[in-house]
């Protein structure tokens, strides 16, 4: 989370009083997060992965967060930030044996190895990562997820969920942070050729005309990402309303183009930053 700057104030009550002046952030809705693209669901877990790993590897060592819920985060430009760090924690657990391990969730409990300096292995790196599994993963990576992406998907969700000995903040992010594969499902150009034809109209928009589908980046209107204009062809065919759709110069976070789908041509305006292009009928 961004600090933009800070102050001590000594009190009468409390002394050494620290004041902080951070970001500003929306607060995470789940529900909200679930009518989202999942587009934009995954970028927040790549957020996520990428916190657990700082927090695995911080100057201070390993930290934990002990109080690990959604309603201690915000989402700041698409992106997924802690906003709570009261109950952090940099002590590893002492312990004698591995029964001294003992992690107990509501759902599942897990013995960690007591190491030969008499700490609990990992601890607070294991509880980061099952929290995470428990409260975002299990519900933002796999619903909607492209098919292609699917075994990936599965392999983290199962690693985090069941604590495997492979799977660590380190092998997350190695795992998405490159992403080749999520940027080459998102780049792929469609290949289905279209049996409707389509009239190009340069330099134009249609203000209105709008409907409603899912998921869509405008919660009035049908606003799609896609890699090119065969793949905006396919989607207006896929939806028997559409009979137009307008591209725009705006782009997603994968360099996915937006596009609005509408459902008639009847007003155009001229717009020299989008391409219209209307559906042929005979």
């Amino acid at each position: 989370f961004q600090l933009y700057g800070y102050c001590y104030q000594d009190s009468n009550d409390i002394p050494d009083t620290l004041t902080t002046i951070t970001e500003l952030g929306s607060p995470l809705e789940m529900i909200q997060l679930l009518q989202t693209s999942w587009e934009d669901r995954f970028r927040i877990c790549l957020s996520l992965v990428r916190l657990l790993h700082y927090l695995a590897h911080s100057p201070l060592g390993s930290v934990t967060l002990l109080d690990f819920r959604p309603r201690q985060f915000v989402i700041v430009d698409g992106e997924l930030k802690v906003t709570d760090l009261d109950d952090a924690s940099i002590e590893e657990s002492s312990c004698t044996s591995n029964s001294d391990c003992f992690m107990e969730f509501p759902a599942r409990n897990f013995t960690l190895p007591c190491s030969v300096e008499g700490r609990c292995q990992s601890m607070n790196e294991k509880r980061n990562l099952y929290n995470a599994y428990r409260f975002f993963f299990t519900y933002l990576l796999p619903h909607s997820a492209p098919s292609s992406l699917r075994p990936l998907l599965d392999k983290i969700v199962n690693a985090t969920g069941n604590r495997s000995k492979y799977c660590n903040a380190k092998c997350l992010a190695l795992e998405l942070s490159p992403s080749p594969s999520v940027n080459s499902e998102f780049t792929q150009k469609c290949v289905k050729s279209a049996n409707t034809k389509y009239r190009r109209v340069p330099e134009a928009f249609i203000p209105d005309e709008n409907y409603r589908c899912w998921p869509s980046y405008h919660h009035k209107g049908c606003l799609l990402s896609v890699f090119d204009v065969n793949e905006a062809i396919e989607i207006c065919d896929s939806y028997s309303q559409c009979k137009a759709f307008v591209l725009t110069n705006q782009t997603t976070w994968t360099g996915r183009q937006l596009v609005f789908f509408k459902m008639a041509s009847n007003h155009i305006m001229p717009d020299p930053e989008k391409i219209t292009y209307v559906k042929v009928t005979d």
